[in-house]
């Protein structure tokens, strides 16, 4: 179930909010966690199982890894955490990297001339994000960072919360463990607010980045052959509105329904496509993934604090963790090392801090803005060879133009939206639209949500309604 479905917006959620309205205080915990497992269960399947699994293995361990004052409780302490941790990672491993390295087992048997059986095991939706919750749950407990819950539904509850159990934000256990009481308070304030918020999603989602998907599947569906410098950077450049559009978007539904349900998730993106450095894009880009793996990968290897040849492993590593944890294929872990080298290029060359120059800034943001985009390639591509035959074409002008097919798709309404989209390049880099939606109490902020709340939601609506909208990009991760 998609939150840009029909069955979703009429029926789902406005069910879901009268019963947490109406329910008990003690209740609404149950509620959101039924909820949720119901709206997971939807498109999930059987695979729903696993997700159970986990959270039974994680809720059990949890009250047992609280510090204690006994070393020999403390060793034992870290043999469970190790092995709740592996538990975690071998459910991410098998499902959704067995049927990759398998693959690749059977590659390096046929050069010998023999044979190896591939593994095909269907991915369960959302399990890079709710093993990525799992994992905080126990290490911010084990740190002594927050007590362990000990109601099973307020764990369900934080695990299974639909908002953000399929494409995040990734919300670590310690901003969230003091939203979760039983008997937890829910206003209409929290609708009025979570709403406009959920609107601008839905409107970034629907409008612009379903609008744009048909030209950039036509652009990169291009053969070798046929490929020009034109196809190849409408592709890339409509890719990378495709993209923000589409993730953010999610993201900001998923903090407006989290906010309609009494929750407070963090913010994950900040206008990132205004950075002007590579280490400045990957603050303001997928924010809770960046703070997820600093806290719990880069800090614990040694951080910045080992000496710079230290620094530099570190950040390599985090970036190939990055490039796989979206996916089990070779185009993103070439993605990740071009993102981990491009960050240890600017440390060794004193480049991650912005210029105070003007000019300066403005030839730093472009190029940094380029380097994204030749960086998308390699993401959406499907496989190596197309991502160097669309870089290639990007690197040699030629003058053959769009190919039929190509310029078929580029409809009025998709140039027009592709040209709407290219606004948020050259916006300020301060906070985004969302917050400003959801807080701020100024007559801008007023005429933004009337603005959201009608023209907005009422054309996203229609675009629903009539079937116009597809899978949110990050559910396959």
């Amino acid at each position: 179930m998609s939150f840009a479905s029909p069955l979703f917006l009429w029926y789902f959620l406005p069910l879901l909010l009268v019963a947490v309205l109406v329910a008990p205080r003690g209740a609404r915990n149950a509620v959101v966690a039924v909820g949720s497992l119901l709206f997971y269960a939807s498109g999930a399947g059987g695979t729903t199982l696993l997700l159970l699994a986990c959270i039974a293995v994680n809720y059990v361990a949890g009250p047992r890894l609280e510090p204690s004052e006994w070393p020999a409780e403390r060793v034992r302490q870290k043999w469970l955490l190790a092995g709740v941790i592996g538990f975690d990672l071998a459910i991410l491993l098998v499902w959704k990297y067995a049927g990759f390295a398998t693959e690749q087992l059977r590659v390096l048997a046929s050069w010998f001339g023999g044979d190896f059986p591939v593994l095909h095991l269907a991915l369960p939706i959302g399990i890079s994000f709710y093993t990525f919750h799992h994992i905080s749950y126990v290490v911010d407990i084990h740190r002594g960072e927050r007590p362990a819950l000990r109601s099973p539904v307020a764990f369900a509850t934080y695990i299974s919360m639909f908002p953000q159990l399929v494409a995040g934000p990734i919300v670590r256990y310690r901003e969230i463990a003091d939203q979760l009481p039983q008997r937890r308070e829910h206003r209409l304030d929290d609708i009025a607010a979570g709403l406009p918020r959920f609107a601008w999603g839905l409107t970034k989602k629907v409008v612009i980045a379903d609008t744009l998907a048909p030209m950039v599947d036509a652009c990169f569906a291009t053969p070798s052959e046929e490929m020009t410098f034109a196809v190849a950077w409408l592709g890339a450049i409509g890719y990378a509105m495709q993209l923000y559009f589409d993730f953010s978007g999610y993201s900001d539904m998923a903090i407006g329904l989290a906010r309609m349900l009494g929750f407070r998730l963090p913010e994950n993106f900040a206008r990132p496509y205004s950075s002007v450095t590579i280490t400045e894009f990957w603050r303001r880009w997928h924010m809770s993934l960046s703070r997820w793996f600093r806290d719990y990968v880069y800090i614990p290897l040694g951080g910045n604090r080992r000496g710079t040849a230290t620094t530099y492993r570190n950040l390599l590593i985090i970036f190939v963790l990055t490039g796989f944890w979206h996916g089990a294929a070779w185009t993103f872990l070439i993605w990740g090392l071009f993102h981990g080298a491009l960050l240890v290029v600017e440390r060794r060359f004193g480049w991650a801090a912005a210029p105070e120059d003007k000019v300066a800034r403005v030839a730093r943001r472009a190029a940094t803005l380029l380097l994204v985009v030749v960086g998308w390639v390699f993401f959406r591509s499907p496989d190596v060879a197309t991502a160097l035959t669309i870089l290639g074409h990007m690197l040699v002008p030629d003058l053959d133009g769009l190919t039929e097919v190509v310029a078929a798709s580029v409809t009025n309404q998709r140039a027009v939206f592709l040209l709407v989209a290219l606004v948020v390049v050259v916006l300020p880099a301060n906070a985004g639209t969302g917050p400003l939606l959801e807080a701020v109490r100024t007559r801008q902020a007023y005429a933004l949500r009337a603005a959201v709340l009608t023209a907005g939601l009422a054309y996203s609506g229609l675009l629903v309604a009539t079937g116009s909208f597809s899978p949110f990009l990050y559910y396959q991760f």
